[in-house]
């Protein structure tokens, strides 16, 4: 049997390139390459796509980028179905079977990339573009879940920096400690939490350098579960874990270094509360519109409250990132893991199409 072309994206002018790198040589190394032969498309933190074919570990290291490396894009012609390559002023057209984004936050994870694998007509491994876009956005993900009955934190939602100074007496009504986010970061990069208003300024202009939208919210009390997802209609979970921190807050360092903090896979909580945080889990998934898969984020209270966080569309496939662990803890294994991913996302899109 012939092996399908997968595209796999990595790199991108986000904040989050470096975790997409560690994201993308981790997918590589687990790839079943007896089904899938992989064209590898890296984007330097310039913006500039190319095709990359050299060891992954120059992937893992940074050492990827260099001058002899062509130029590769998508072809927008839905018919064909493929990437252009220039190669010495000269265009080749090579088809691919699907595309694989492996990239983190903006511009990666926020609905841009899907759109035009979309308009490529090409099929897309993950999230698609409406479910992408929401999510990435936190007020309006909270807004569409709340409305369907699921508890989410207080907050206030600055659309730019000049609407602050007249929404502070709302966001000086929050109870302290608060977080201010950047509406549309992830890896929680630009995340500050205060426990006094005095350091209020600093924290809104500290998330404004990494968007120009954020919130502010209220802090939950508990601990925060996650649960790894995978499906369209018929949804496949792994198990739920836990963040134990002992300080502070799970921000990027701690999410990959875990020098203060712990994750607990399975959650140390009871069967019936798992099925609760899943059952939960997989209502938001649905109501956000995603696909193929994604991590849900809730908090979990003392009086064992679901409160939700937010949805990580691509999550981290690093040797340290959660969904693959959760997924294993199902009994499904990464290799196997990523082989259902992409020939899932290839039979919804051919089923679409149909």
């Amino acid at each position: 049997m012939k092996k399908k072309k997968i595209g796999i994206i990595f790199g991108g002018k986000s904040s989050e390139y470096g975790v997409s790198l560690e994201s993308c040589y981790s997918v590589l190394s687990h790839i079943d390459q007896n089904k899938f032969e992989i064209y590898m498309i890296g984007i330097n933190q310039k913006g500039e796509w190319k095709h990359f074919e050299g060891d992954i570990q120059m992937i893992q290291n940074d050492t990827w980028d260099n001058q002899s490396l062509h130029s590769v894009y998508v072809s927008l012609d839905a018919s064909k179905q493929c990437l252009i390559e220039v190669i010495d002023n000269k265009i080749n057209e090579v088809h691919i079977d699907a595309i694989f984004p492996i990239l983190h936050g903006k511009n990666g994870e926020d609905g841009t990339v899907q759109g035009i694998i979309q308009i490529a007509n090409i099929p897309l491994i993950g999230c698609d573009l409406l479910s992408s876009a929401l999510c990435m956005d936190k007020y309006k993900a909270h807004q569409l879940v709340e409305m369907n009955g699921i508890k989410t934190a207080k907050s206030v939602y600055l659309e730019n920096q000049q609407v602050y100074s007249m929404k502070q007496k709302d966001i000086f009504k929050l109870k302290l400690p608060i977080y201010i986010k950047p509406l549309k970061a992830g890896s929680s990069l630009g995340i500050s939490r205060i426990e006094s208003f005095d350091l209020l300024d600093e924290a809104i202009q500290h998330s404004f350098q990494y968007d120009d939208e954020i919130i502010v919210e209220e802090e939950i009390e508990g601990f925060e579960v996650g649960c790894a997802i995978m499906g369209i209609d018929d949804l496949i979970v792994g198990r739920v874990d836990e963040i134990e921190l002992s300080q502070g807050f799970f921000d990027f360092e701690e999410k990959y270094s875990l020098q203060t903090s712990k994750i607990h896979m399975p959650a140390r909580i009871d069967k019936e509360l798992e099925k609760k945080i899943q059952t939960i889990a997989k209502s938001i998934y649905k109501i956000l519109g995603c696909r193929i898969f994604a991590r849900v984020d809730m908090f979990l209270t003392p009086h064992h409250e679901i409160v939700f966080n937010e949805v990580n569309t691509i999550p981290g496939f690093t040797a340290h990132s959660r969904y693959p662990h959760m997924m294993e803890g199902a009994g499904i294994r990464f290799q196997e893991l990523l082989t259902h991913l992409i020939e899932m996302g290839i039979e919804d899109a051919n089923t679409r199409t149909i």
